[in-house]
């Protein structure tokens, strides 16, 4: 079941990078910054990166500390960007589980007790993208500048997951396995109920505060490149391309990713060479530092690649 598990994940990487190639190789060529100000904004971008990364792991390890794990602040930060490599890397978002065997062996508190802290930053993320997605499209900007905003098909869509979601539970409490389900869930649900009260609000305004900083990369890109997009704008392409990247892909997210932003920043109003050139730089941005940061520390201090391997076998055993 693994062996075709990562088969498949194989065979979907490759796919998704042939397609992205394909279309890169149907674009106007990129203009790379070459003047003092370009080069400046990249280097802006690279910065705020950097600090909406330690607001990533600062809440991190206030969600751990909320539910009572005693996770020491120099592992969430240093795993943090160590799980950010594993999912540029590795199949199905290993990078979650990566972090999760890692502070389990630090502090053993438990994987799924653990997990449940990857779902509750999940949870925030999703209500503040969700507001920030919603407000842009349908409060600032004008235009076509969603997929899709077909009653018809946004209906459909809901009625599949429900009709998916009645699927299943049928399924299991026929066999007897809500019990089991019940047992596995309830480690998991301990951060995300820990989150219900006030404790959560400080939490929610610090997702906010990060993905306000995100924008300012997306925005900074776009200047570098001559992009002109408004802060609106920038923050649109935030909630746009987490959501798109949110859907199971090749490892870094090759084509979901690159297709929302060439999607969103044709709506907002970019062409020709303007949009290949922004997509390549963003995606530098946010991939290649990270990854390369996070896997020097997974060398130097987190056991190398016998760890990851380990990740990978828990993430593949799970689906």
């Amino acid at each position: 079941m693994n062996r075709r598990f990562a088969v498949l994940q194989a065979v979907f990487s490759l796919i998704a990078l042939a397609a992205v190639i394909w279309w890169a190789s149907h674009q106007a060529a990129p203009q790379l910054p070459q003047s003092t100000e370009a080069i400046s904004w990249m280097i802006a971008a690279a910065v705020f990166y950097a600090l909406a990364t330690l607001v990533r792991a600062e809440r991190w390890h206030r969600i751990l500390h909320l539910i009572g794990v005693d996770a020491r602040r120099r592992d969430c930060y240093g795993l943090t960007t160590v799980g950010y490599m594993g999912n540029n890397v590795l199949p199905a978002r290993a990078g979650e589980a990566l972090r999760v065997v890692l502070l389990d062996q630090r502090t053993g508190a438990g994987k799924r007790t653990l997990l449940g802290t990857i779902v509750a930053e999940r949870i925030l993320d999703v209500i503040v993208l969700s507001l920030i997605l919603v407000v842009a499209v349908y409060g600032v900007l004008d235009g076509d500048v969603l997929p899709t905003d077909s009653p018809l098909l946004i209906a459909g869509a809901v009625i599949a997951i429900l009709a998916l979601a009645a699927g299943a539970f049928s399924f299991l409490r026929s066999r007897g396995g809500m019990e089991r389900l019940r047992d596995f869930a309830r480690p998991l649900a301990g951060a995300p109920r820990a989150m219900a009260g006030k404790a959560g609000l400080p939490l929610l305004a610090g997702t906010a505060v990060l993905w306000l900083i995100e924008g300012a990369v997306y925005l900074a890109v776009a200047r570098a490149v001559e992009l002109d997009i408004s802060t609106t704008g920038a923050m649109y392409l935030v909630a746009l391309t987490n959501f798109v990247a949110a859907i199971p892909a090749a490892p870094g997210s090759i084509g979901t990713f690159d297709a929302a932003v060439a999607f969103g920043t044709r709506a907002l109003g970019g062409a020709g060479s303007a949009v290949t050139s922004y997509l390549l730089l963003l995606r530098f941005v946010l991939y290649v530092p990270i990854t390369v940061v996070g896997l020097l520390v997974m060398l130097l201090r987190y056991g190398g690649w016998a760890r990851m391997r380990e990740a990978t076998r828990l993430q593949t055993s799970r689906a």
